[in-house]
């Protein structure tokens, strides 16, 4: 039985000029200890489809689907009392723009700690403790120092590695990382995969890694989902998408890598015919 098991998911907004589906009839599964990867363009879907999961959309929102469990359980059904049990602390969510999602107005201390109380009862000097052995397993070797500072004035890639504290502080059975690298510069950006991976490894963690990036998903997924307008275009093991991709669109992707330029140009849209979202690959 798959660890996080996804059926026909449908979300929609509603706007002024009527409703808009962000994600429309998608399957998603991963298996405990399995890394997936759903890679796509911006406003593919892959966020909103997560965070449907997590339950942190908008009341704007719609969210469908003929199936959504967590080890058997249907978080559908499920009250928010019980699901608040499970989000955050067998469910956990690295955000988006580090410095943006933690809270400005406390110290990165109070936020892990705050973690820690609310999932794991612990207080006083045990969560002091605790936060600073999980900033020291995510790399923040002064992390007694550091759960005093605010988040202005660490960097983005400190406050990156203080949401993966906060994320793995309950020992979650299954991590969604939301384009953890996207506010990053490119040495930090390898330190920070490389700690989500050996994080995942280390714990035995299913990873699903959010990205538009199909070198990240070479270097990280196991399996790789394609997104385009909301639909699932492809889904394939890292190694069969990347030799013998199905869909134009991941071969617009795969051909957009700088090493499939040809001379000192890559491939633009117009060069392939787009599938039809949702239209048999």
């Amino acid at each position: 039985m798959p660890l996080l098991e996804i059926k026909n998911l449908t979300v929609a907004f509603d706007t002024s000029i009527g409703l808009f589906k962000a994600v429309d009839g998608i399957d998603v599964s991963v298996d405990a200890g399995e890394v997936l990867a759903i890679v796509g363009e911006s406003g593919s879907g892959k966020s909103v489809a997560m965070l449907a999961v997590m339950g942190l959309l908008p009341t704007s929102a719609t969210v469908t689907a003929d199936k959504m469990t967590f080890e058997g359980k249907d978080l559908l059904s499920m009250s928010p009392h019980d699901k608040r049990a499970i989000i955050g602390k067998e469910i956990a969510m690295i955000f988006q723009e580090p410095v943006a999602s933690l809270n400005p107005c406390f110290t990165v201390g109070f936020q892990i700690e705050e973690v820690l109380s609310r999932h794991m009862g612990l207080k006083g000097a045990d969560a002091r403790r605790r936060a600073v052995e999980l900033l020291h397993m995510v790399g923040i070797t002064d992390g007694a120092e550091r759960l005093g500072a605010f988040p202005h004035q660490m960097s983005g890639g400190q406050c990156q590695r203080v949401m993966i504290a906060m994320a793995i502080a309950c020992d979650p059975k299954l991590l969604i990382a939301d384009e953890p690298t996207t506010a990053l510069d490119v040495t930090i950006q390898k330190q920070i995969l490389d700690l989500l991976v050996s994080l995942q490894v280390r714990y035995g963690m299913a990873l699903i890694m959010i990205t538009h990036d199909m070198g990240v998903v070479a270097e990280t997924a196991d399996r790789v989902i394609v997104q385009y307008k909301g639909h699932k275009m492809e889904e394939a093991d890292v190694l069969t998408l990347f030799e013998n991709p199905k869909s134009n669109y991941t071969r617009a992707l795969l051909s957009a890598l700088p090493e499939n330029a040809v001379g000192d140009r890559l491939p633009t849209v117009s060069s392939f015919a787009f599938d039809t979202p949702g239209a048999p690959l």
